[in-house]
């Protein structure tokens, strides 16, 4: 039983992170968008609009790393979402034409991609772990 515990904290942890990590970013994308979008050559629409998709995706990662019985499809939801985040994020650097990032610009975009790709990975290995160690469609979580 405590192996199942400690598997299950895991996915919960890299939720409480992720979720603490995406509001901040989110609430610094919303807030700071305008004195951002120069240095990082990123337009000031694209930075507060992200910033305004996290900060509902934070509350819902949150409440997911909060409840007890952690529901196996929203944690694989969350995982989907931040790898689809990891790819928009190289779409945005590789796709010629779309933004012209600064060297700082393009840094920011690299740098929270592999910090979500983590998250992802994190939550990933808690979900399996704790899933094989469980019965049924939650794991519980110490």
């Amino acid at each position: 039983m405590r192996a199942h515990r400690t598997n299950a904290s895991l996915l919960r942890d890299a939720l409480r992170v992720d979720a603490l990590a995406s509001g901040l970013m989110g609430a610094a994308l919303v807030l700071g968008g305008g004195v951002l979008a120069a240095p990082l050559g990123l337009p000031e629409p694209l930075l507060r609009g992200a910033g305004a998709v996290l900060l509902p995706f934070a509350a819902t990662v949150a409440l997911a790393g909060r409840t007890l019985a952690v529901s196996r499809f929203a944690a694989a939801g969350i995982v989907a979402t931040n790898l689809l985040w990891v790819l928009a994020s190289a779409l945005l650097l590789l796709v010629d034409g779309l933004v012209a990032p600064t060297t700082l610009g393009f840094a920011f975009v690299a740098a929270q991609a592999l910090a979500v790709l983590a998250f992802a990975e994190a939550q990933w290995i808690g979900l399996r772990r704790a899933a094989r160690a469980a019965d049924g469609s939650t794991i519980v979580a110490a």
